[in-house]
């Protein structure tokens, strides 16, 4: 801690050796009762209008003295005052960059060792609208933004319950970014919350610019290229999470939130689900099921019983295979990795391109190609249908690391069935089970519900049935308070 000086001219002189008299910082000392007072802040981040309107007038007024002393007069008369500004008294000089980073404007009297800090922010974040990265049909419009207490306002109108708690720790040694860890206290178990919050507190870095920074802090330390972590912009779905007995992490200056732990499943899932029929999020769930082993698979097999297994295709089939790749002076692998690695960079170029140009590029870029490579003899025609048909499944999944998990492995898959064909495909899926049942999070094994098998969550699983029927919270998240619905109307 690092004491306050009782001169207010060597305070300001040591606050302007310190950011280089930065030209948006602005100070002022006014005399009042014969005592100096020195206030400052950063223009940039505090409202000129509420220092004038509010501040100035206050300390205009007479201060009636009493038994107290000068100090404590002027902070009592800013308290009766001021009533919607947060104001706090702090004795550690080293804090005072830190407020007035954050808007504040710090207060400083001579003659005493600690000064106020007065709440002034200027409205530098966007307002509340709905999510960008995450397509939304039915339910709520509202997103995340940047505002770290709005992004907990939006939390709490939605779970109004005295157990929904917050902790804040600060992290990086210059951004001192707020990050808060958010659960339900009487449904997560302890040990759980303790251990995000440990590996939070363990984080010394620099600065902290946004949620993902501290992603690779909080996930196990596995070789995975799969997500352990959700990354959302929106509220239902954190909510939803923490009531089912999730960990929510939220970092000022970010509008991505992290809900943990993340499971394959979850991944196959959307908050949408929970506001259909379940008929309907049957069919959906089992379409994102099949995607998954579609994308995965398919140029894999494709490669697979054209040069190794030909005798699984149909003799006409094979006959049209066979034409079809006439000409074409590239082995079939060559072809797959090259019209796919062709397609990704579209994708990523129709990702990047500025939104005032829309998607015409990428989609024209991919016919164009597509047909031109065709003609030219590059390509055979069934190629740019395999490639087509796995890159709109990978599409279904929104999230941006499990999508690049996929395409990871499936170029994994392409490179077993090029050297063994459906024994290489076989091969290789051993050790993609075999990966995918060695990660965890947060202790819960990432292939739960599936393995180890948890007949009761299977209700919400792949299928779903009616909300009434989901009584129970999965006991992996929530062992010690697994009551979510008690049912007392009669059913029939």
């Amino acid at each position: 801690m690092e004491k306050v000086n009782q001169n207010v001219d060597t305070i300001l002189k040591q606050i302007e050796t310190k950011i280089h008299k930065s030209s948006d910082f602005f100070s002022r000392t006014v005399t009042l009762h014969r005592k100096k007072i020195l206030y400052c802040f950063f223009e940039s981040v505090s409202s000129d209008d509420k220092i004038s309107d509010f501040f100035m007038k206050s300390i205009s007024n007479d201060i009636k003295y009493g038994k107290k002393s000068f100090f404590e007069d002027l902070f009592d008369n800013l308290q009766n005052t001021i009533t919607n500004s947060k104001l706090t008294v702090i004795d550690d000089f080293s804090q005072v960059y830190y407020y007035l980073a954050s808007g504040f404007t710090c207060i400083f009297i001579e003659g005493y060792e600690r000064y106020i800090v007065l709440e002034t922010k200027s409205n530098l974040d966007r307002g509340v609208a709905e999510a960008s990265s995450e397509a939304i049909i039915r339910g709520p419009k509202d997103s995340f933004t940047e505002n770290h207490m709005t992004n907990i306002g939006l939390i709490r109108k939605r779970i109004k319950d005295p157990n929904l708690w917050m902790d804040e720790v600060k992290v990086g040694r210059r951004t001192k970014t707020k990050v808060a860890i958010g659960y339900i206290q009487d449904i997560v178990p302890k040990e759980k919350v303790e251990l995000v919050r440990n590996k939070i507190k363990k984080i010394d870095i620099d600065g902290i610019l946004d949620s993902g920074y501290i992603m690779d802090f909080l996930s196990p330390k596995q070789h995975s290229s799969f997500p352990k972590i959700i990354s959302t912009e929106r509220p239902d779905l954190v909510c939803g999470a923490l009531l089912d007995g999730k960990i929510c992490v939220l970092v000022e200056n970010s509008p991505f939130v992290l809900v943990m732990p993340g499971m394959l499943v979850d991944f196959l899932h959307s908050p949408e689900d929970n506001y259909q029929k379940p008929a309907n999020v049957i069919f959906t769930r089992g379409l994102r099921a099949l995607a998954f082993f579609v994308t995965l698979l398919t140029p894999a097999i494709y490669i697979a019983i054209t040069n190794f297994n030909q005798e699984m295709i149909p003799d006409r089939l094979l006959i049209s295979l066979a034409i079809q790749r006439e000409g074409v002076p590239f082995p079939t692998a060559f072809e797959v990795m090259l019209l796919g690695i062709t397609f990704e960079m579209l994708r990523e170029s129709d990702i990047r391109i500025p939104k005032v140009t829309g998607t015409a590029i990428s989609v024209v870029g991919a016919l164009v190609l597509g047909d031109a490579a065709v003609n030219a003899g590059i390509v055979s025609p069934i190629v740019v249908i395999i490639i087509a048909l796995t890159s709109i499944c990978g599409l279904l999944f929104t999230d941006v690391d499990f999508t690049n998990a996929l395409r990871g492995w499936r170029i994994f898959f392409i490179l077993c069935a090029s050297i063994m064909g459906i024994v290489g495909i076989v091969a290789g899926g051993i050790i993609f089970v075999a990966k995918l049942a060695s990660l965890e999070s947060l202790g819960t094994p990432y292939l739960t519900p599936f393995s180890p098998l948890n007949l009761q969550a299977q209700k919400d699983n792949v299928i779903r049935t009616s909300r009434d029927k989901l009584r129970k919270r999965p006991s992996y998240l929530a062992p010690k308070n697994q009551t979510r619905l008690q049912v007392n109307y009669d059913e029939n």
